[in-house]
C-alpha cells in the first residue's frame, strides 16, 4: 500500500521552552523533563537512542534503556564485546537521543565515554532479575548464532550450573558513562518554530553556555 509520507504532519503545542527560563545546569534541567515524562505514564522513558561510530566514521545507533544519570554522566550497560563495545573500545565517543513523544519533546547529549567500574557493574548486575542475568550470560551479543534454540539451551545449561541463584556477572558485560559536553533541549512548537536550547561547557569548570538554536 502507497502512502503520502509528505501528508504525515502533527502540530505541536503543548509547551514552550524559553532559554531565559531554563535550569542553568543541563542535568538539573534534564531531571525535570525526566520526572514529566515519568509522571506522565510513558513507557520507558529512559528508552534512548544511542550512536557509536568507528574510527573509520561508520556509524550505528540503537535503542538502550538508561540506568543512572547524575553529574557524573549518563550511564547505560551491555556487553562489551558487542558492536557498540567494540566501537567504544576503538572509538570512545557517543551521542544519545531521547524523544518524548507525548510531551513534544526531544533531548540529545554528545560526549565522551568511559567505562563505570568493576563494582558499580557487579552491583548493578545484583539487582537484575535473575532471567535477565542468565539472558546476558548466555548471550554472545551481536554474533551470528545457530538460532533461537541455541540461545534457550545455553540458558538451560547456565540454569542447571548456577540454579536459582543465577550467574556472577560476566567479565565482558558492565556499564558505560557518557559525559556529556553538550545537551539540547527540544520542545516541539506550531509552525515547525520549535525551541531549541543548547548547553555547551565552557573552559570554566562546572559552568555551561546557554544559547537558543534555530529550529
Amino acid at each position: 500500500m502507497n502512502m503520502d509520507l509528505a501528508s504525515l504532519r502533527l502540530e505541536y503545542s503543548a509547551q514552550s521552552l524559553d532559554e531565559s527560563e531554563v535550569d542553568r545546569d543541563p542535568v538539573r534541567q534534564f531531571s525535570y523533563w525526566f520526572d514529566q515524562a515519568v509522571a506522565a505514564g510513558l513507557r520507558e522513558p529512559n528508552a534512548m537512542t544511542l550512536a557509536t561510530a568507528t574510527l573509520q566514521g561508520e556509524p550505528s545507533a540503537r535503542i538502550v534503556l538508561l540506568k543512572e544519570f547524575g553529574e557524573r554522566g549518563f550511564v547505560f550497560y551491555t556487553n562489551y564485546e558487542s558492536v557498540k563495545g567494540r566501537e567504544l573500545q576503538e572509538n570512545p565517543r557517543a551521542a544519545l537521543v531521547f524523544f518524548w513523544s507525548e510531551l513534544e519533546r526531544q533531548v540529545r547529549l554528545r560526549g565522551g565515554i568511559e567505562k563505570v567500574t568493576r563494582e558499580e557493574s557487579e552491583a548493578y548486575f545484583r539487582v537484575r532479575p535473575v532471567k535477565s542475568r542468565f539472558g546476558a550470560a548466555a548471550s554472545p551479543q551481536s554474533r551470528i548464532v545457530p538460532g533461537r534454540k541455541w540461545l534457550e539451551d545455553q540458558v538451560t545449561a547456565l540454569e542447571g550450573e548456577f540454579g536459582e541463584s543465577g550467574p556472577e556477572r560476566p567479565e565482558n558485560w558492565g556499564g558505560y558513562r557518557l559525559k556529556p559536553e553538550s545537551i539540547e533541549f527540544w520542545q516541539g512548537r506550531k509552525s515547525r518554530l520549535h525551541d531549541r536550547v543548547l548547553y555547551t561547557q565552557t573552559d570554566t569548570g562546572g559552568v555551561w553556555n546557554i544559547v537558543r538554536l534555530a529550529p
